[in-house]
């Protein structure tokens, strides 16, 4: 018996939502939550229509305010947290949920919405200096939580969607069962889905072309290694998908795993990319609507990446018509019993099956399967532990296991393609 209360109601968290409630077994209580409530309205009486033993239950709730959170966590008085809101809110939530004791769950660490923001451009400028790579997101704020959630007792799991959150498990995995040591990481991401749309992100605007547009960088003996965005390209050829162009970028897993593996000697991360949406983003680029500074016009303040965000098409309106596969995964160079080593672990998702399912595309599939995956896992005690950790540092197995069985099966390819 649990209670859980969800905070977003984007293409992600109708997802996990509507997975928690295939879980009837761990959820029986839900709370969904969002500033617009009425798309956690329309959630509900889709679920209770389809039919459902969870009770659900919907408030408003700013996630922006820590007060506003407390009161609703104080007033539903759930177990815990799933956070499906923005990485922006990351920190605000952890600290509602510290101050009402209960655990916390995200798909995507913290990073800042103004960055020009004075204090913080400070506290970045100089972990730049020290950590050698520019991302605005990292997991420095989150992991400064460690001690304050280990008094309260309470659990924070962080990023279990699928890049982060699975590829990190896949890792967990690998080094269980296949090496006595990893020695490089290739985590692969690729889209070879098509919704016919000139332009769109198949996540969040703002978030996804903030990420794509910055500066790339891997984990190499010990230190960061920078790129100019998008320097680095490779062709490979994925399997179901076919041959499509990678690109490498900076991803927070790489940050986690480099920590908690430190006899692994590189880890990069690719994402695939059409020469359509990268000409696209440049131009945007070029004429200042990816920035996350106010400008005034007409005497209103506007972010440009915000306003870019609301004429795009919501991510969470593809579902109907996105068709393809994604594939997803890493491959590991290794050592077992004094032999070298290569798998490549990966998963498999079509963009149409996921549609006939939930309504959604493989993107919000692929992250929303692992979000309620986690956070079954924490609720049902598997991976409670008091304090703050990525999801390489618990055990793997009931989470390999529960991918199976909750629509993304995975591969060991024992004899994959190499990437150079």
């Amino acid at each position: 018996m649990s209670r859980l209360l969800v905070i977003g109601c984007g293409g992600v968290a109708q997802v996990a939502i509507q997975k928690c409630c295939q879980n009837s077994k761990v959820f029986t209580e839900m709370c969904l939550a969002s500033r617009t409530v009425s798309k956690c309205d329309a959630l509900k009486e889709k679920i209770e229509k389809q039919g459902t033993s969870v009770k659900i239950t919907t408030a408003t709730v700013n996630a922006d305010d820590v007060n506003d959170v407390i009161k609703l966590i104080k007033e539903y008085k759930p177990e815990a947290v799933l956070n499906v809101a923005l990485p922006y809110q990351d920190l605000v939530i952890m600290d509602a949920c510290l101050e009402c004791k209960v655990d916390y769950i995200d798909t995507a660490n913290y990073e800042p919405e103004d960055t020009d923001e004075p204090v913080w451009r400070a506290a970045y400028e100089k972990r730049c200096k020290e950590k050698g790579f520019t991302a605005y997101f990292d997991y420095s704020y989150q992991w400064a939580y460690m001690d304050k959630f280990k008094e309260a007792g309470i659990t924070g799991l962080l990023g279990t969607g699928f890049d982060p959150g699975v590829t990190s498990v896949f890792t967990a995995y690998a080094k269980k069962h296949y090496f006595d040591e990893i020695h490089t990481i290739d985590i692969l991401d690729c889209n070879g889905g098509d919704h016919g749309y000139a332009f769109a992100t198949n996540f969040n605007p703002e978030i996804n072309l903030r990420e794509v547009s910055a500066n790339g960088s891997y984990w190499e003996d010990g230190h960061w290694v920078e790129t100019k965005p998008m320097e680095i390209k490779r062709v490979y050829d994925f399997p179901q998908v076919g041959q499509k162009d990678m690109y490498l970028l900076h991803h927070e897993e790489i940050e986690a795993l480099g920590k908690n593996f430190p006899e692994v000697k590189r880890i990069r991360f690719f994402m695939t990319f059409g020469q359509s949406y990268l000409d696209h983003m440049r131009c945007l680029e070029d004429v200042g609507m990816l920035s996350t500074s106010p400008i005034n016009f007409e005497g209103k303040e506007i972010v440009p990446i915000q306003f870019l965000k609301a004429l795009l098409p919501d991510p969470a309106s593809l579902g109907p018509r996105t068709v393809g596969k994604t594939n997803i995964g890493c491959i590991f160079r290794g050592v077992k019993d004094g032999k070298e080593r290569t798998i490549y672990i990966y998963n498999v998702c079509d963009h149409q099956d996921c549609y006939k399912e939930l309504g959604s595309q493989a993107i919000s599939y692929t992250t929303g399967v692992p979000a309620m995956i986690g956070t079954a896992l924490v609720l049902s005690g598997q991976w409670k532990k008091p304090g703050v950790y990525t999801t390489d540092e618990f055990d793997p197995d009931p989470y390999m296991d529960m991918l199976g069985e909750f629509g993304l099966p995975w591969v060991v390819d024992e004899n994959p393609q190499l990437v150079d």
